[in-house]
């Protein structure tokens, strides 16, 4: 044995990598079945695969410049950042950005700003701006809703989403006055911290069914429970695949996320493509009714846009019968925090331009765009796509990548496999360990608020007191031929209905209004 031991202790060091090669060479060239590089080119072949696996890395932070990156640039991902950390989130020797692009925004200011008087609830918090608009209020449900805050947090789902991350983000909604919404994994523990949650549910009916599908009366009780639930959506579909059931894989499925949604573990949970509840707009509408009537809460849907027929559909059923819902959230094609297949994030369902302006118009046809409240997403969360998105008709903002970000999100891309880096988008423990969240609470808070005094302040250079009163005169966009700029108005085809507004000191005397300042 010391003989054996002597003669390993003789052999120089530089002869094992050589072994250790040699080996992987024997097992790529012998023993590899899977991997034509490999058997082609031993040991060799392996780099292929490694930079195949860093290339998006390597991209992002070495080959790409500030502005090519998709679907969040540089610049774009830089300034969250920035606004998260309370560092100086400004630019320096003018823009980089084409401002002669395709779809370029420009913003009309005006000769002389809206400058807030004494007294103005904007001279003590710069960034307070409640929703013009009373939820719930034209349909008198017993318990209407004015949101504290015209940008919320969209709906993304704990599984989809890790615990520290929901965590985190209702922590610093609580803060920032933000409603939360649960996106359709059910009302976990995380969501229970003082913000106001808007309570989401697609086909699945997660954490409000039982053996027979949808339960009103387990809705009813959550909603009881729970009072600080202050809306109902309903998920038709969604931006990222629409007309596909939501997807959480089987790796995320811990043993609390079983419990909450009602699902069994080991198999990945497919939502279906249908609701068994309704089938069409007249059955859809009395659901929501029923809805509304047993909880007293405002109630509305969450959908992509292709096709308008049902829409028109919707809009004389409205007209004819009085009823529809609340709120309608316009999901643009672009959007995307869960797991879907690259053939229907990339080509179903229309960006939210061309979906939200198709919608509007329906509505504004029929003169009962003041029925409904309208929220915008997909990636509004910057300061000029916000005001152009309001400008348009919108009456808040969801945010949801953008959040993410806000709290560590990398735009790794690997959402979909339970290895989020950051510990945002994964389940395991590990990861979400190095997620600090009163930390992480904070820079959500953080960005929010910056995101809203900026937001503010470009409405005042335009000579208004709230983005409400953004009309569609306000945004040109760069057409990028021979027309040059051209407004929103000529654009899209039409004009925004003007909203109701007096001021912000009304606003701010709501009895209806949500968040902290009224909890």
């Amino acid at each position: 044995m010391e003989q054996v031991v002597d003669f390993v202790a003789s052999i120089p060091w530089w002869v094992y990598p050589i072994l250790f090669l040699i080996g992987v060479g024997i097992k790529d060239v012998f023993f590899n079945r899977r991997h034509t590089i490999k058997h082609n080119y031993p040991v060799v072949g392996h780099l292929r695969y490694l930079l195949e696996k860093i290339g998006p890395e390597l991209r992002q932070y070495i080959v790409a410049n500030n502005r090519e990156e998709l679907p969040f640039r540089r610049s774009e991902r830089s300034w969250i950042y920035a606004s998260s950390k309370r560092e100086n989130n400004y630019s320096g020797f003018g823009t980089d950005q084409d401002i002669f692009a395709t779809g370029h925004i420009f913003i009309n200011p005006t000769m002389f700003n809206y400058v807030p008087p004494k007294g103005h609830p904007n001279q003590t918090d710069p960034s307070f701006i409640p929703c013009a608009k009373v939820i719930g209020a034209f349909n008198k449900r017993r318990r209407p809703y004015r949101p504290q805050s015209i940008v919320n947090i969209s709906a993304m789902s704990y599984g989809s989403l890790s615990a520290a991350a929901v965590d985190s983000m209702n922590k610093g909604a609580l803060k920032a006055g933000c409603y939360h919404n649960t996106g359709e994994g059910g009302l976990a523990p995380y969501h229970r911290n003082g913000a106001d949650v808007v309570f989401h549910f697609g086909t699945g009916y997660f954490g409000v069914r039982d053996e027979n599908g949808f339960s009103m009366d387990k809705l009813e009780q959550l909603v009881l429970d729970n009072p600080f639930v202050r809306m109902i959506e309903v998920k038709l579909s969604q931006g990222a695949k629409p007309g596909k059931g939501g997807v959480l894989p089987a790796a995320k499925i811990t043993k609390e996320i079983s419990e909450i949604r009602g699902i069994p573990m080991g198999k990945d949970a497919l939502s279906p493509t249908f609701h068994s509840e309704f089938s069409n707009i007249v059955e859809m509408v009395e659901f929501m009714e029923k809805i509304a009537d047993r909880t007293g809460l405002p109630v509305g849907f969450k959908s992509a846009v292709g096709k308008m027929e049902m829409w028109e559909e919707l809009a004389d059923y409205m007209v004819r019968t009085g009823k529809g819902p609340d709120f309608i959230t316009i999901d643009g094609g672009e959007g995307g925090t869960g797991a879907a297949p690259p053939a229907f994030a990339d080509h179903v369902s229309l960006p939210f331009v061309y979906a939200f302006s198709n919608v509007y118009k329906v509505f504004a046809s029929r003169g009962i765009t003041d029925r409904v409240t309208f929220i915008a997403s997909g990636k509004l969360g910057f300061p000029a796509k916000a005001l152009m998105a309001f400008a348009m008709g919108a009456d808040l903002i969801n945010i949801a990548r953008e959040a993410m970000m806000s709290i560590g999100c990398i735009q790794a891309q690997v959402c979909h496999t339970n290895r989020c880096p950051a510990g945002i988008a994964t389940q395991s423990k590990w990861l979400q360990a190095g997620v600090d969240v009163p930390l992480k609470s904070d820079r959500f808070y953080n960005y929010v608020k910056n995101l809203r005094k900026e937001i503010l302040e470009i409405t005042h250079a335009c000579g208004y007191e709230h983005p409400s009163q953004m009309s569609m005169a306000d945004v040109d966009v760069s057409m990028g031929d021979s027309n040059l700029t051209q407004t929103l108005k000529h654009t899209y085809g039409y004009d925004k209905i003007p909203v109701s507004f007096n001021s912000m000191s009304d606003l701010q005397e709501c009895p209806h209004l949500g968040g902290k300042a009224k909890s």
